[in-house]
C-alpha cells in the first residue's frame, strides 16, 4: 500500500510540473505574437519573389480584385518604377472594376510609370472591365486573350432602401440636415426625382471623364466611342476590332512583348511582390481560419466599403 506522504508528494510535483508547462506555453505564445508584430510592420509586410535566372528583370503586378482601394497597386508601381533593375512591368488584370476614384488613381500611377520611360504591358485575364479597363488605359500596350471580357465603359450607382422593412420592425430614423439633398440615397427613405437628377448629373460627369481617358489613350474620337461605351462588355477579339486593345495574346505573350521592348535577351527574371506570413500566422493560421477571414473581408468590402460611385461591370 502506498505511503500517503508519497502519494501527496507525487500529486504536488504533478501539479507543479503542469503549472510550469502552462506558463511555458503562455510565454511561448506571447513571444510568437510579439515577434510577429515586430517582423510584420510597414513595408516589411512584403517581400519580392523571383523566378527564372535571366539577366533582365520584369515585375509582375496583379490587379485581381474588385477595386475598392488603389493603395496596393500604387505602392507597387512606385517601387518598381524607381527600381532601376526592373526593366519593364506586366500588369495582370482580372477585375470587374470598382470605385471611380481608386480606378483613376491606379490609371494615373500606371501612366506616370509608362511616361517615365519604363514599359508597362497590360495583360487581361478572364475579365478586365470598367475600372479594370480604365486602369489598363495607362499602359504602353494592352494584350488580351480572345475570350477575355473587357469594356463595360460606364458608371453605376446603386442605392438600397430598407424603409418598408424598418417601418414593419418599428424602427424610427430621424434625420436633421442642412439641405434637401444632404441625405440623398439614404436607405431609410425612398429616393425621389430630385435625388435622381442630382445623382445623374454626377454620374454623367464621371462618365465623361472615362470617355476622355479612353478617347485620348486609344485615339478614338468621342462621338465614335459613345456608340460602344454604353456599358456593354466585349470579348478580347471584339475589343481588338474596336481598337480598345492592341494585341491578342496570353500572359506569357505579354511577358515576351515586355522583354522585347525592354531589350532583354533570353528568358527574363520575373519579380512579384508577396505578402509575408508572420510567425504567428505560420504556427496558428489554419486554412479554415483563413477562408473565414477572407469571407469576412469580402462581406465587409461588399456591404460597408463599396464606393457609391463605381466604374464596375455588374453581372
Amino acid at each position: 500500500m502506498d505511503n500517503p506522504n508519497k502519494k501527496s508528494g507525487r500529486l504536488f510535483w504533478g501539479i507543479f510540473i503542469s503549472l510550469i508547462l502552462i506558463v511555458l506555453i503562455f510565454v511561448g505564445i506571447s513571444f510568437i505574437v510579439f515577434a510577429s508584430k515586430i517582423i510584420s510592420t510597414g513595408d516589411k509586410d512584403y517581400y519580392l519573389e523571383s523566378s527564372g535566372s535571366g539577366d533582365g528583370k520584369i515585375a509582375i503586378v496583379d490587379l485581381d480584385f474588385t477595386i475598392i482601394s488603389s493603395d496596393g497597386i500604387v505602392r507597387q508601381f512606385k517601387k518598381f518604377s524607381e527600381d532601376k533593375s526592373i526593366k519593364a512591368i506586366v500588369l495582370r488584370i482580372n477585375s470587374p472594376g470598382g470605385g471611380v476614384a481608386a480606378s483613376q488613381e491606379m490609371y494615373e500611377e500606371v501612366k506616370k510609370t509608362r511616361d517615365s520611360g519604363k514599359p508597362v504591358i497590360v495583360s487581361f485575364g478572364s475579365i478586365a472591365a470598367s475600372g479594370g479597363y480604365y486602369t489598363a488605359c495607362g499602359g504602353s500596350i494592352i494584350v488580351s486573350n480572345p475570350g477575355s471580357l473587357t469594356g463595360s465603359i460606364g458608371v453605376i450607382a446603386q442605392f438600397m432602401s430598407i424603409k418598408e422593412l424598418a417601418d414593419k420592425l418599428g424602427i424610427k430614423y430621424t434625420t436633421v440636415k442642412s439641405g434637401e439633398l444632404k441625405d440623398a440615397g439614404s436607405p431609410f427613405r425612398d429616393i425621389n426625382q430630385k435625388d435622381i437628377i442630382y445623382f445623374q448629373d454626377i454620374i454623367d460627369d464621371s462618365y465623361d471623364q472615362f470617355l476622355d481617358v479612353v478617347s485620348k489613350e486609344r485615339k478614338i474620337d468621342k462621338v465614335s466611342l459613345k456608340e460602344i461605351a454604353n456599358g456593354r462588355v466585349f470579348t478580347g477579339r471584339q475589343a481588338k476590332d474596336l481598337k480598345l486593345i492592341d494585341s491578342i495574346g496570353t500572359f506569357q505573350d505579354a511577358i515576351r512583348i515586355a522583354a522585347k521592348i525592354a531589350g532583354i535577351n533570353g528568358e527574363p527574371t520575373l519579380v512579384r511582390e508577396k505578402s509575408k506570413r508572420s510567425v504567428f500566422d505560420f504556427f496558428f493560421e489554419s486554412s479554415t481560419a483563413k477562408e473565414l477571414k477572407d469571407i469576412k473581408e469580402e462581406f465587409k468590402a461588399e456591404f460597408f466599403n463599396t464606393p457609391v460611385l463605381q466604374y464596375k461591370f455588374e453581372k
